[in-house]
């Protein structure tokens, strides 16, 4: 269970194109099995800031990035949507997937967005969708297609280290970003968007959590495999959360609650600022065994004396 997050962005503005708007185009939910990890760069400099003048983004970066919260999710399938109605004006669909993250992944130069789909919209709009799975687009060139179409599916394609879909917003061929369309960058919720229903924007978060017998290996965290379970006489007892945007000076606590009260407690303070994190806690098993009954985890990040997200996950020990 995830509780509410306080320090966010409302997001509370106007449309900023009159009757043009776009819908979500995921087919998942928002902190639950997706998150945004990067929005567009607002810094013309060497340096990357978001619309929110927060660290959200790097440089040069062009679009938003809905990312899943694991692999094991792009595997089983995530369709991607058609945010607005349009005309598909370019489609690629043969690029392999294959994460950017070994000395062996693929050249993907002047093909960075990966397999993809390229719509037109009214009034000078343009919309593209990048990183999907080969052989999973649905949609050919010419086709007319209505907001919440199907075009494919989130894939590991072209320059990625992650699975995600990179969405980029065109008006007469200049990106804008549609959290802030003008690009003021006041730093506050009254920014013009162009999303139908305002999207709701955390500076960071707990991607998810889980438990094991020992600290897994951060690959198992990001591949959603390290969520194991504890045995009462197993070598240990280990809570561990994923993060992304995470800022230096936050501070992540873990409380593990069992039948016979507190079974442990850990808090640290972040050093560094990170697109990802991960962090583990956790306590050998006593002698007589791990009491058996129910535990409740407890996990909790905060910024600047404010809670920014809570994750409770209850489990039980045999």
């Amino acid at each position: 269970m995830r509780s509410a997050l306080i320090a966010i962005s409302s997001l509370a503005a106007t449309s900023a194109a009159g009757d043009f708007s776009l819908d979500f185009p995921l087919d998942c939910t928002l902190e639950e099995t997706c998150f945004i990890q990067h929005f567009m760069d607002h810094d013309p400099s060497e340096n990357a800031t978001d619309f929110t003048c927060g660290p959200l983004t790097y440089d040069g970066h062009k679009g938003t990035d809905f990312a899943l919260n694991s692999l094991a999710l792009q595997t089983a399938g995530v369709d991607v949507f058609a945010a607005a109605a349009g005309t598909v004006m370019g489609v690629r669909n043969d690029m392999d997937d294959i994460l950017q993250l070994g000395a062996n992944a693929p050249d993907v130069s002047d093909r960075e967005c990966g397999n993809g789909v390229v719509l037109k919209h009214d009034d000078g709009y343009e919309t593209q969708y990048c990183h999907m799975a080969k052989g999973s687009i649905t949609v050919a060139s010419g086709q007319t297609v209505q907001a919440g179409d199907v075009l494919g599916r989130v894939g590991l394609s072209g320059d990625t280290q992650f699975p995600h879909l990179h969405i980029s917003v065109r008006k007469d061929g200049a990106e804008i970003d549609p959290f802030d369309t003008d690009g003021a960058q006041v730093c506050d919720d009254t920014l013009p968007i162009l999303w139908a229903d305002p999207i709701a924007t955390p500076k960071g978060g707990i991607i998810n959590v889980g438990i094991s017998e020992g600290i897994p290996e951060f690959d198992a965290v990001k591949n959603g495999t390290a969520d194991t379970g504890v045995a009462s006489d197993g070598a240990g007892f280990v809570a561990w959360a994923h993060l992304f945007g995470t800022q230096q000076g936050d501070t992540l606590s873990f409380q593990m609650m069992g039948p016979n009260g507190e079974a442990f407690a850990s808090e640290e303070t972040l050093e560094r600022t990170q697109d990802r994190a991960f962090r583990a806690a956790g306590k050998r098993t006593p002698p007589a065994g791990w009491p058996a009954g129910s535990y409740t985890l407890i996990v909790t990040q905060t910024r600047a004396g404010d809670t920014l997200d809570t994750i409770t996950q209850s489990f039980e020990i045999n």
